[in-house]
């Protein structure tokens, strides 16, 4: 069987840089299956995506250093991946379980290609559906006085895990900045409006107070500036004047998990790619 990988790779603009890969990965017999390039002009930055395989006998290690003197040559910043083993997702939920069960079901019918090593809340609701999925749960409630504590369980259950990936699936707590700062870019968050958003308590019966049009969600990395991180994905939905604030939650939930879903999926096929406070998605 053959091996597969992903390569990511990011550096200046130059002359060269597809060549010089792909007769790099050609040179150990590797066979392109995807690929997908984006030159930022305003900051001259060259983005790349490629999905490849090989013999079984390559290894990581093969492939990494068929490419050393290409990554040093563009003083390119790499990422691979070896598709052969899953990546693995911690799960953070409050009382609002509607996202984490979307993430659990695709991955339970394959679309999402993932194994949640964890679910921690602040809240028991959701500890039967993880005994079901044979998940370990964590409890953790969290105070002003606990919060620092708490989040340094996180870090080390994140560690002892080898998780790749937190995902606020409506975590209804605050990160701090010395979290989100130290796992910046491997949080993903929802957010329950498409940004910018109304702000607060109940936004979806805000929006249906003012009598909006249109409503979303929004999943983005977290940062320290809440709700600020770059944007991985969005989705809206029209609503009309004849729909009930409980029809607005009702609608927001279901986009909420589609997206929050799809945003997951794309980071673990390593389709993101941070450029400064935005993303290049490849679809």
């Amino acid at each position: 069987m053959p091996s597969n990988f992903i390569l990511t790779l990011t550096c200046e603009d130059k002359v060269g840089i597809v060549a010089a890969v792909t007769t790099e990965l050609a040179s150990i017999g590797a066979n392109i299956a995807e690929s997908n390039q984006y030159w930022d002009r305003n900051s001259n930055r060259f983005f790349m995506r490629l999905a490849f395989t090989t013999s079984e006998e390559k290894t990581r290690d093969d492939v990494e250093r068929a490419l050393k003197s290409v990554t040093d040559r563009f003083e390119m910043k790499t990422k691979l991946v070896d598709l052969s083993r899953r990546p693995k997702i911690i799960i953070m939920v409050s009382k609002f379980d509607h996202a984490m069960l979307h993430l659990l079901y695709q991955i339970r019918v394959g679309w999402l290609n993932a194994e949640v090593v964890a679910v921690v809340s602040n809240h028991e609701d959701s500890a039967t559906t993880a005994k079901l999925e044979g998940i370990p749960y964590h409890c953790w409630k969290v105070t002003k006085e606990n919060k620092a504590e708490q989040e340094e369980r996180l870090i080390s259950l994140a560690s002892e895990t080898g998780a790749d990936l937190v995902i606020l699936a409506r975590y209804m707590q605050v990160l701090s900045d010395n979290l989100s700062t130290r796992l910046f870019g491997k949080i993903i968050n929802i957010h329950h409006s498409f940004l910018p958003s109304f702000k607060g308590a109940k936004p979806y019966h805000q929006a249906f107070d003012r009598g909006v049009k249109i409503i979303g969600a929004t999943s983005h990395y977290v940062t320290p500036d809440l709700d600020e991180g770059p944007i991985i994905e969005q989705e809206t939905e029209r609503v009309t004047h004849a729909m009930s604030a409980d029809d607005f939650v009702a609608t927001g939930r279901d986009i909420e998990s589609r997206v929050l879903a799809r945003a997951v999926k794309m980071h673990v096929e390593c389709r993101v790619m941070l450029n400064g406070h935005k993303t290049i998605v490849f679809a």
